[in-house]
């Protein structure tokens, strides 16, 4: 009966708190102050690191950062005293806060998708990865489709609404995705695409249709400018609209692939269709054609060491990171997973023993190459003048498999300070409540990819 009894009690507690999480949400960020970190060992990923320097914060931006500051006398002062301040982390491929919504899977074509009318703003594993130093992530659409939604770009404000929780002015992004992905799930229903070769003529067909959706546009526009009153616009299509989007250069591509060859073939559609590619997602194998993917521009987003859980994986190597990022390639190190998410900063560290990249080297990776990934390195990824103070602090080099977050800063904003009672959220600082969080594990679902 006690074992009843206090499972009911945990129950309730859960329910209270959520309860308090919901009432307590709000539509607007809260109006920055301006705050100093002082005594912190800055990294900053840029320009080196700074010793016992301090970090002055106004209008939720980085407004100076050195050895001293000139803070104004009401300023908030955080004492970093024996601690590390480093960039939010950012993560360049994530499913979280989508439940079961992550593929639609009806249609291997689908760009009109939404990732944001999936995005489940109250997901607590959004906490969890704001306790882990993550400040951003993209949220993309599953691998299912050869072309999949748009992707939503949010910043972990946890409690405010959903809104108020994007990433203000990040660029469009959206999936594709080649290789075993589509060719099981259609292949499994016998349609189009079974194969590898399947997977692409999908692809350049959708394509195909959007630059004659563009061409019929064109006509029409051009004979109504001309006056011309028996012009007739064409139908509009939103598929085809998203499409011809990415052909104009106003959405980027990010793409789900493994295999070299796979690199080569999305590169060189690109190239005939006018379009480029942003990023290669997973690509476990860039390390073979490295120089070729730097020479398009193309960045990664990887794993360090997870494979072995599909055929297209077998070639990869924990070297792969470091191997392409000395070819030339932008690497960032991503999670794919509400789990990794919490961890980036390890994950980063491995890079280090495999191929031997610098301690800078292993932050750009879950900072300021990410950042550029998602279009937005000119607000985040570093600690520069001008930037958004998107901050975290650690209680020992993030690199480190002992370090923990302290707090985490968002626009100069507080949203998760470790030593405040209950959830660590400092809108509920007030709340009559004690402990240390939800508590256990996240609810991971496994790799969405």
């Amino acid at each position: 009966m006690k074992a009843k009894h206090l499972r009911a009690s945990v129950l309730c507690a859960a329910v209270m708190l959520w309860a308090l999480f919901a009432s307590a949400q709000t539509s607007k960020p809260p109006q920055p102050e301006d705050v100093v970190i002082k005594n912190a060992t800055i990294l900053t990923v840029t320009h080196g690191t700074i010793e016992n320097g301090s970090i002055l914060i106004h209008n939720g931006k980085i407004a100076e950062v050195g050895k001293s500051v000139s803070a104004p006398a009401n300023a908030k002062v955080i004492d970093a005293t024996g601690k590390y301040v480093m960039p939010g982390i950012i993560d360049s491929h994530a499913h979280l806060a989508l439940g079961d919504d992550v593929n639609e899977a009806t249609s291997p074509v689908t760009p009109h998708m939404m990732m944001l009318d999936a995005f489940d703003y109250t997901d607590k594993a959004i906490y969890h990865s704001l306790a882990g130093g993550v400040t951003s992530e993209m949220l993309l659409h599953g691998s299912a489709n050869m072309i999949g939604g748009q992707a939503v770009i949010v910043k972990n404000r946890f409690g405010l609404d959903r809104e108020a929780m994007l990433f203000e002015g990040a660029p469009r992004s959206i999936k594709f995705a080649s290789g075993e992905n589509p060719k099981r799930v259609y292949g499994n229903r016998n349609q189009m695409p079974s194969t590898r070769m399947g997977n692409f003529a999908v692809q350049r067909a959708a394509l195909q249709e959007a630059r004659e959706y563009i061409r019929d546009w064109d006509a029409y526009n051009e004979k109504a400018a001309k006056g011309d009153k028996d012009a007739k616009a064409p139908k509009r299509d939103l598929k085809l609209e998203a499409l011809a989007d990415v052909l104009r250069g106003k959405v980027m591509v990010q793409i789900h692939c493994y295999r070299a060859d796979e690199f080569l073939t999305e590169m060189a559609i690109a190239r005939e269709f006018g379009y480029k590619v942003r990023a290669f997602h997973h690509g476990l194998e860039v390390y073979k054609v490295a120089d070729k993917v730097a020479a398009e521009g193309v960045g990664l987003a990887t794993f360090t060491d997870w494979w072995g859980y599909k055929m297209e994986v077998w070639d990869a190597i924990p070297w792969n990171a470091v191997i392409s990022m000395r070819k030339g390639v932008k690497v960032a190190i991503k999670s794919d997973s509400n789990d990794f998410m919490r961890r980036l900063n390890q994950e980063a560290a491995k890079t280090m023993r495999y191929g031997g990249a610098t301690e800078e080297e292993a932050l750009k990776m879950i900072t300021l190459n990410p950042a550029w990934i998602l279009g937005v390195d000119n607000r985040v990824g570093s600690i520069d003048v001008g930037k958004d103070a998107d901050l975290a602090i650690w209680n020992h080099h993030p690199l480190s498999s002992y370090a923990i977050v302290d707090k985490v800063l968002i626009d100069g904003t507080v949203y998760f300070d470790r030593s405040l009672p209950g959830l660590g959220l400092p809108f509920w600082k007030d709340a009559p409540m004690s402990g240390g969080g939800f508590g256990g594990a996240d609810d991971e679902e496994g790799v969405r990819e």
